[in-house]
């Protein structure tokens, strides 16, 4: 269970690039892009409508529980968290969005107050002030059970009182509405500049309790079919504040029109766009074809696929942007299952691995360097990880595979022939159904194959993947090639804690998809999170790294950028914190 102690950083060190997916993100050294988007958005014109194509839908739908880039994308324009990134911010602290101005942090880093801005409203049927109240509300909802949040706990599990496990709601002392406009957090340690950092994602957008509470008792939260937005946009809905089958038709449609109670005024978001349209059940290739050639579209989590990068770095340079996602793409093991639970086939297995050819199937060298280990580049601790050379383990030595090494470890494992003879052949895949993913299962079920194994491979849409199969433990399949990892801050924990950590293993919403049990890697998590030197805990995560690189795992193959495309007639803006465009600054030209 998550209830991770996470110590105070300097928090200059902390505040920039956010994201989480767990399941899309896109590290070419340049950043990519091909410099036809403002980077803000100056010259945007009001009014139009914007239309996204997607593949899939929102993993989850109630911002309470999202932890997807798709859904960020989506609740970044529909509800107002307590901070934001601006588009082109990297480094700097972030914008008070919902809060009037930075966190206070006082008591010896034991407690956050946060004055809240007058004359932010609700949208129908609503209607009212957004007060103190619905931001403690909303931090309670997302530590039950109904609202699977894969990661307050891990961020905020030292506010006193916060359950160690998720259970039925209940009040939590260490948040306090301390009057309309304040709210004052107390903690048990030290944390509260990470705390406060973390206020930043969609559980701090505030929720109506009397409105909210009744779906909030059912299992899971029917929230997200009624939920209200505090944003410059609103799921469209009727009177009573549905959205389901109006404004959100699941695996069809999302609909976003403007919410009549937001003023701009409280608000540094343009929202040029009069509507949003987000057309679900899009196929990679040709949907991102139609966007290049067509008007007024661009990419929500639909991956484009690496003959398209191509084409369009070729014929339509000013209409992609490729920003660095933070972050790595790994084909990951279960270790709780055989034949994975033996170390010595996970390092035979990820030797045999060709990950220039998973890499390409993703889209090739233009997306990012072939990955040696987790940290990515230019992120804090990569290069005290070993940088691009990698961690120095032979069986991620050579990007194409080594046969002998993988035959060496299988040899290790007991199978004479250097290949997989045990009595666990049969493995099962889950992947996308959609390239560029779908590609990437192909390519890992081939060399599997002629490592031994007998894939049973299993194709669903990108959000079942993550959010029925590899993300629901007691669900997981032996295999998913197609998880990710991208950073919810620029500190290294933020890569590794939820991925790799023994004790951050959730029943839902789980992204530590290899479940590895090892007593020292725990130990060396523990002490590192207490450390408060910038230099130290990169040092300390950085050899976290090489741990977990030891222990195989996984197969990381790509450090790669986001592929973004828009229409022509799109002036699209890239939020870096989140890697792909943003809606409320994004318009029509």
């Amino acid at each position: 269970m998550r209830s991770k102690k996470w110590f105070a950083l300097v928090a200059t060190a902390l505040l920039a690039l956010t994201v989480v997916l767990a399941a899309c993100g896109g590290g070419d050294d340049d950043g990519g892009g091909g410099g036809g988007a403002s980077s803000t958005g100056e010259g945007g014109k009001k009014g139009g409508k914007l239309t996204v194509l997607n593949v899939g839908d929102f993993e989850y739908a109630d911002p309470g529980a999202a932890y997807y880039q798709f859904d960020y994308m989506v609740h970044y324009a529909t509800q107002r968290p307590l901070y934001y990134y601006r588009p082109d911010q990297t480094t700097q602290p972030p914008t008070p969005d919902l809060a009037k101005g930075p966190w206070k942090i006082s008591n010896g880093g034991k407690r956050i107050t946060i004055e809240l801005k007058r004359g932010v409203k609700f949208s129908p049927p609503v209607n009212r002030e957004v007060k103190a109240a619905d931001v403690k509300y909303a931090l309670e909802r997302a530590f039950t059970e109904n609202v699977p949040n894969g990661y307050v706990s891990t961020y905020m599990g030292d506010i006193t009182g916060a359950p160690e496990e998720p259970g039925k709601y209940q009040e939590i002392d260490g948040i306090k509405a301390v009057d309309d406009y304040t709210l004052q957090l107390d903690l048990d340690e030290p944390t509260a500049a990470v705390t406060a950092a973390a206020f930043v994602l969609p559980a701090s957008a505030a929720v109506p309790k009397e409105y909210a509470e009744k779906f909030d008792k059912k299992s899971p939260s029917e929230y997200a079919e009624n939920q209200i937005a505090t944003g410059p946009y609103m799921l469209k809905n009727n009177s009573s504040g549905k959205v389901s089958g109006i404004g959100w038709i699941p695996e069809r449609s999302i609909t976003l029109v403007r919410n009549p109670n937001w003023d701009g005024k409280t608000d540094f978001r343009p929202a040029y766009a009069d509507s949003i349209e987000i057309r679900e059940g899009a196929e990679a290739v040709s949907g991102a074809r139609k966007i290049l050639r067509g008007k007024g579209m661009i990419t929500g989590d639909l991956t484009v696929p690496g003959e398209v990068v191509k084409e369009a770095s070729q014929r339509f340079k000013d209409q992609l942007e490729l920003p660095p996602s933070g972050g790595f793409r790994y084909v990951s093991l279960n270790a709780t299952k055989p034949p994975f639970d033996d170390i010595n086939v996970r390092k035979a297995t990820i030797a045999g691995l060709d990950r220039t050819a998973l890499r390409q199937a993703r889209g090739g060298p233009a997306i990012g360097d072939v990955a040696t280990h987790f940290i990515p580049p230019e992120f804090p601790g990569f290069q005290e990880a070993g940088g691009k050379a990698g961690t120095g383990v032979d069986f991620l030595a050579k990007e194409t595979g080594d046969p002998a090494v993988s035959a060496k470890y299988f040899k290790a494992a007991g199978m004479a022939g250097g290949k997989y003879e045990g009595p666990n052949k049969k493995i099962t895949l889950v992947c996308d159904d959609e390239d560029p993913g779908k590609k990437v299962c192909l390519v890992a079920q081939e060399q599997l194959s002629k490592l031994g194994f007998e894939p049973d491979t299993r194709f669903v849409p990108h959000d079942q993947m993550l959010g029925k199969y590899c993300g629901v433990p007691k669900n997981e399949p032996n295999v998913c090639p197609n998880t990710g990892w991208f950073k919810d801050f620029y500190d290294p924990q933020t890569l590794l804690d939820a991925t790799f950590n023994p004790a951050q293993v959730l029943p839902e919403n789980n992204s530590n998809y290899s479940q590895i049990k090892d007593p020292k890697l725990e130990e060396a998590f523990t002490k590192a999170e207490q450390l408060t030197e910038v230099n130290a805990r990169n040092r300390a995560f950085a050899d976290i790294d090489k741990m977990v690189t030891a222990l195989a795992p996984a197969a990381p193959y790509v450090w790669d950028n986001q592929a973004n495309v828009r229409s022509k007639d799109v002036n699209g803006v890239i939020n870096q914190f989140n890697s792909v465009w943003d809606l409320t600054f994004t318009s029509l030209k």
